[in-house]
């Protein structure tokens, strides 16, 4: 059997990134903490925490958090059950860990963030990632669901298709006459200094490849901001590929204008969450499809 408040202790420390501010969370000493810690290492013969600054957690340890997180959404439902005036079942609020990229948060998660939270006392913990690598932090038992791009379903997992999030390539008038004279062209594209979200950023190279047939090689501006994307933009910085969502109404007013009619790329995104009978997992899918079917591209299944 499992030492529960061990194992809070354990993903205190993970969570806060180590004993200090994990004893200030649970309201213990560091001492207390630290010993809660040593015994379930000693218990299951292994070490479930890497020690730094900040401590991270070995494979172990994310297995049993993303265990812990699971127990403690089930007796959340199980505290509703309980007479009037029972001890509550959790140390501490109910947080559920959520994977998703920048832009989906940028555009339509916080409406599904909304619906979730307006229907339960449930907390979020977003970890933002890029939504080709959000699936991976569902296979390591950091997050209970994610926002992603992979269609393969996580072992353990349900997973719905949500439809895509369309992008476009965005400059303002300004910069589009002065770089784009002759339209978007491969020779322009090799001279327009252009932005990028990080080194992992695939999509900018998708786009260009549809569009020219070519692969970026232009003057580069790194900007990991959905937002600063859209801001460098239109003062003339960079072009870049934007949500559309984000700037349909900078493209209705003429601030930003689209290079490349009929060449807009869409990423397909699906919702996966673990297969775990909770009314917050429930909830926070109904939230999510909700959402996404008013701001998405429908899914391709299901275009005429």
């Amino acid at each position: 059997m499992l030492d529960y408040p061990a194992l809070s202790a354990m993903a205190a420390v993970i969570r806060e990134g180590g004993f200090e501010r994990a004893a200030e969370r649970l309201r213990i000493t560091p001492s207390a903490v630290s010993q809660r810690v040593r015994s379930l290492e000693e218990k299951l013969g292994a070490v479930t925490i890497v020690r730094g600054k900040p401590c991270a957690p070995t494979e172990l340890g994310a297995l049993l958090c993303a265990h812990l997180d699971k127990v403690r959404l089930m007796e959340n439902d199980l505290a509703a059950q309980l007479p009037l005036g029972a001890v509550a079942l959790s140390e501490s609020a109910v947080t559920l860990g959520i994977a998703v990229n920048a832009d989906s948060l940028a555009t339509w998660f916080p409406d599904a963030l909304a619906r979730f939270t307006a229907s339960t006392s449930v907390l979020v913990d977003l970890k933002l990632d890029d939504e080709a690598h959000t699936a991976q932090r569902l296979r390591s038992g950091e997050v209970l669901a994610a926002v992603t791009a992979d269609p393969d379903p996580v072992q353990g997992c349900q997973i719905t298709q949500l439809g895509a999030l369309r992008y476009v390539a965005c400059a303002s008038p300004a910069f589009a006459e002065r770089h784009f004279p002759n339209g978007v062209t491969p020779d322009a594209l090799a001279e327009a200094p252009v932005l990028r979200f990080d080194r992992r950023d695939a999509l900018l190279a998708r786009w260009m490849r549809a569009a020219c047939g070519v692969e970026p090689s232009a003057p580069t501006h790194w900007a990991p901001s959905t937002a600063a994307f859209v801001d460098l933009a239109m003062i003339g910085v960079a072009w870049s590929l934007n949500p559309l969502p984000l700037v349909r109404p900078h493209l209705a007013d003429g601030r930003l204008i689209d290079l490349a009619p009929g060449h807009q790329i869409d990423v397909p995104l699906y919702w996966q969450a673990a297969r775990l009978e909770a009314s917050a997992l429930r909830r926070l899918t109904d939230a999510v499809r909700a959402a996404a079917a008013l701001s998405l591209e429908p899914p391709a299944s299901s275009r005429p």
